[in-house]
């Protein structure tokens, strides 16, 4: 009777092994899968050099009442205005219903900077770039900007009036990290 029962502890060691080996090919074949793996999925983040333009800071404190500054966030082009009282009173006179894409110039601003117009420098017919940002360029007949490819004409708050763009400049996300200084991005 003794023999039988070391050949069953012999079995039961024998289980208790190969579950011991199988446990840890099984582990090893995960941590070598999570070791292949890994490469593959960091490849897919963005590159330093987009990392880099996903924020730009503005210095806007040099730009006048009336004036405009084309600059470049994610190789677009970003129009950032500094609107007068008077485009400000025009921008609020437009009866909202009558506009394609019926935007008031509050909701196209920040709360306590409503004279900061900050949108994207692109038409959103076929993405040229619409003109009325520089010094001398045609604004359009409402005084924004017109987009020379086909036409199209945007008020002072960038929304789309006549031609075939249809909706108006797209507002990207910013904030105010000072009075002076706009993060966009």
């Amino acid at each position: 009777m003794a023999a039988v029962e070391t050949s069953e502890v012999s079995v039961t060691d024998g289980v208790r092994r190969r579950d011991f080996i199988n446990i840890a090919a099984v582990s090893f074949a995960g941590v070598g899968g999570a070791a292949l793996l890994y490469p593959l999925v960091n490849q897919m983040n963005p590159s330093a050099d987009v990392l880099a333009l996903a924020q730009i800071d503005v210095d806007i404190s040099a730009i006048q009442p009336g004036q405009a500054i084309k600059t470049i966030w994610r190789k677009q082009p970003i129009f950032i205005r500094n609107l007068t009282p008077a485009e400000i009173e025009a921008a609020n006179a437009v009866d909202i219903g009558s506009l394609r894409d019926p935007q008031t110039l509050a909701e196209r601003t920040r709360e306590g900077h409503t004279n900061w117009l900050i949108t994207l420098g692109v038409c959103t017919h076929l993405g040229c770039v619409p003109l009325g940002a520089a010094e001398g360029e045609n604004k359009g007949e409402y005084g924004g900007y017109f987009c020379p490819c086909h036409g199209s004409h945007y008020d002072t708050a960038a929304r789309v009036r006549k031609g075939p763009a249809p909706t108006n400049l797209e507002v990207p996300e910013y904030e105010f990290t000072t009075d002076t200084t706009v993060r966009i991005g």
